[in-house]
């Protein structure tokens, strides 16, 4: 038996998608008081960058040189507050420290960075609270993570793991990925490797150009949808609650095809070969030959295969 589309009646549910400024003013006066800082120290290739920052955004990029060039401007509500937050920098045999220290009873103070490292880097702790993260062009593991700020990273090849809340992910031209936002959705393309990402209240949609064909590509999503668009056939795991997902394949795939909703619809560009029994909110069964899993499931949302 072949399947084209099953069709139903969708019940549509609201999706919130909340996004957050890359910066939180508290008071009216976060920016009053100002002061700006530089420090510069050598880190051969593949070294390790951390960074702490408190209310503040962070910008890393690459360059070609064997240093680290950190400068920035520490901001402040009161000039007692200012001249109290210290920025700590502890250099040290292949790694760099960076913490932003705030000031005891004081609360609306922070620093923004703009850092430049060598291309080949280890930035193995990226913390930033209220900003966003910025990343460019480097070689080597990161690992982000802010609250209340979007975090941006682009030409980056190493495993990428981005941890956010109220602010969303973007992603050009990276490698391994493993993505997890609140309130915020998720964007971009992963050139080559695993891909496993999750969110809430916000959309996924990330074009693959060549998955790790040892991990299946994850997506997950709460009041988001959820749209993938592989060059290559992989596994693929993908579910959404109260919103929809679509799945677009290259022509003439083979593929093994699960796929569940509730209260929505199922529609595909491919034949399927249907496996057992199929209803309205189900379909299993194989694309072309079969092969790789794809397998789909929403509640209150329709589901789509479709062709590049």
């Amino acid at each position: 038996m072949t399947y084209r589309a099953v069709r139903v009646s969708a019940m549509l549910l609201p999706v919130l998608w909340l996004t957050a400024c890359d910066e939180i003013d508290f008071d009216g006066n976060w920016d009053r008081y100002k002061e700006d800082f530089h420090y510069s120290y050598a880190l051969q290739p593949g070294g390790r960058l951390s960074v702490e920052n408190q209310n503040g955004s962070i910008e890393i990029s690459s360059w070609d040189k064997d240093t680290v060039d950190i400068t920035g401007t520490k901001h402040a509500s009161s000039q007692q507050g200012l001249q109290n937050t210290k920025i700590d920098v502890t250099p040290s045999a292949g790694s760099i420290s960076v913490r932003t220290i705030p000031s005891a009873g004081y609360r609306s103070i922070g620093a923004r960075y703009v850092i430049r490292v060598p291309k080949r880097v280890q930035l193995d702790r990226i913390i930033s609270s209220n900003g966003s993260i910025r990343v460019d062009n480097v070689e080597g593991m990161l690992n982000l993570k802010t609250s209340n700020g979007t975090v941006r990273t682009s030409q980056t090849r190493g495993d990428l793991e981005v941890t956010t809340s109220n602010g969303g992910i973007e992603m050009q031209h990276v490698g391994n990925a493993r993505v997890h936002t609140t309130n915020g959705g998720i964007r971009g393309d992963v050139e080559k490797g695993y891909f496993d990402a999750g969110t809430s209240n916000g959309p996924i949609n990330v074009r693959l150009t060549d998955p790790d064909a040892t991990q299946p590509v994850r997506a997950s999503s709460s009041n988001g949808h959820i749209e993938l668009t592989l060059n290559t056939i992989r596994e693929i795991r993908a579910s959404s609650s109260n919103s929809s997902i679509t799945v677009h394949l290259p022509a003439n795939p083979n593929a093994r095809l699960r796929a569940h909703t509730s209260n929505s619809s199922i529609t595909t560009d491919f034949d399927v070969t249907v496996h057992g029994q199929q209803s309205k909110s189900n379909l299993e069964g194989n694309i072309g030959s079969g092969g790789p899993l794809i397998d789909l499931s929403s509640s209150n949302g329709s589901i789509k295969v479709l062709r590049n």
